[in-house]
């Protein structure tokens, strides 16, 4: 798919491509699957960046109007899950 990832001017190169890296492992837990660990620890690296909830949920929406993936039920599978675990989101089917 071609869509471009938000970021804010404000990050450094390094914090975008921890950001993007954090909505690959979004892409990667609806389309095969990924591990909770590894999901987890791209989370808790976007929060660094992005600590307000509020700028949290506006990303979020960016994302998902770019991509069509909603990232919190993969952020909700992780931190609801255990270790081992493969988070795997099935999209809903639209009517």
């Amino acid at each position: 798919m071609e869509y471009s990832y938000p970021f804010s001017t404000d990050w450094s190169t390094e914090e975008i491509v921890d950001v993007v890296q954090f909505f690959e492992g979004i892409e990667q837990a609806y389309e095969k699957g990924i591990k909770r660990e590894n999901m987890l620890a791209k989370y808790r690296r976007f929060k660094q960046i992005v600590p307000s909830q509020a700028e949290e949920k506006s990303i979020f929406r960016e994302f998902e109007e770019a991509s069509g993936y909603v990232s919190y039920p993969v952020v909700k599978l992780a931190k609801e899950g255990t270790d081992g675990t493969l988070i795997k989101v099935v999209p809903k089917q639209r009517h």
